[in-house]
């Protein structure tokens, strides 16, 4: 009962925010190349993008184990990266927040959240929070869809994964899934940026 008052008062909050306005950041815009990272995934081991050889491009998506749109999003993301991984469009999920900043969120923490959601994608940690800033996320969740081409990983969408966090089943928009279909047909998004609706990434102050 506490979880769904929380999703209540969090979906009156966002539905004050237009989703398809264009966010605010320092980070990558759409037609940017995005740099490659190296970071631990929950098994231990390190994950590049270079580390996808027959990939065409990425769901990037910066999320953790605390927030409550995180957790609303959970199964779609995990949806997302069954539809379009074996396409050619893995989804890699990074955790931005600075463990020492919110309790709950360390890899421990992201090892057993995995585990008990049954994630079927890399979930990574950005320890240092030196990724996030580069691409400009401040949300999570916070999407960014790259799409590979000669001259590397071109950021082709920014924003939210759809227009209704709390309720998948009032989904009316679905931005990522729309800009994956499109450039999997070698065409352009029609929508490229939206607002990420979610909680703030977390640091120390």
């Amino acid at each position: 009962m506490k979880t769904l008052k929380v999703y209540v008062l969090l979906a009156a909050v966002g539905l004050l925010a237009a989703f398809t306005s264009k966010p605010t950041n320092d980070g990558y815009d759409v037609g940017n190349y995005a740099t490659d990272f190296n970071l631990k995934n929950i098994d231990g081991k390190m994950v590049s993008l270079s580390n996808f050889k027959n990939a065409k491009g990425f769901i990037i998506i910066f999320t953790c184990n605390t927030c409550p749109y995180s957790i609303a999003y959970e199964d779609r993301i995990t949806a997302l990266d069954k539809m379009y991984k074996d396409k050619g469009f893995p989804v890699i999920a990074i955790n931005p927040n600075d463990p020492k900043a919110i309790k709950g969120d360390d890899l421990k923490d992201m090892q057993q959240r995995a585990k008990e959601k049954g994630f079927t994608f890399p979930y990574l940690q950005d320890l240092g929070q030196k990724i996030y800033p580069q691409y400009g996320a401040t949300r999570t969740p916070h999407v960014y869809i790259l799409s590979k081409d000669k001259k590397g990983n071109k950021v082709a969408y920014i924003g939210a994964i759809d227009n209704n966090f709390s309720d998948a089943a009032a989904v009316t928009e679905r931005y990522v899934e729309d800009a994956v279909n499109a450039l999997l047909d070698n065409k352009l998004p029609k929508v490229t940026n939206t607002k990420a609706i979610g909680c703030t990434i977390k640091k120390l102050k």
